[in-house]
């Protein structure tokens, strides 16, 4: 689902896309200088591999996500903002984001039930 930038507005834009077994919902919003300002909640369950085993399981996500996405380079380096995500193309692809933002959660540490419950044994002893 790709969004043309400049029709997004100072009225709060709804957006919801499914993948699998994960929704991506929220609102875009004009903010200022050609930023646009995306909040929303990722929710819904991801396949992981442990980090410990290696076997794979779900992952219960619900992320709260809130950050900018520039029409274009974005250059105020004096105000310090972190979370900004820059098109060049004067679209966004909300889509290719979800998918980022799954990526970037796979990319944790993440430990099934059964290996929690070995290293919570281990630490009794």
């Amino acid at each position: 689902m790709k969004i043309v930038l400049r029709k997004v507005n100072s009225t709060p834009l709804d957006f919801e896309v499914e993948s699998n077994e994960i929704t991506f919902k929220g609102y875009l919003q004009y903010d200022a200088d050609k930023l646009i300002l995306l909040k929303a909640e990722l929710s819904g369950e991801i396949d992981v591999n442990c980090d410990i085993c290696a076997d794979e399981f779900a992952l219960e996500v619900n992320e709260d996500l809130e950050f900018f996405i520039s029409d274009g380079l974005y250059a105020k380096h004096e105000e310090l903002l972190l979370d900004v995500v820059e098109s060049l193309d004067s679209t966004v692809d909300l889509v290719e984001l979800m998918n980022s933002e799954i990526e970037l959660i796979k990319s944790d540490y993440h430990s099934c039930e059964s290996c929690n419950k070995n290293s919570a044994s281990d630490e009794e002893a």
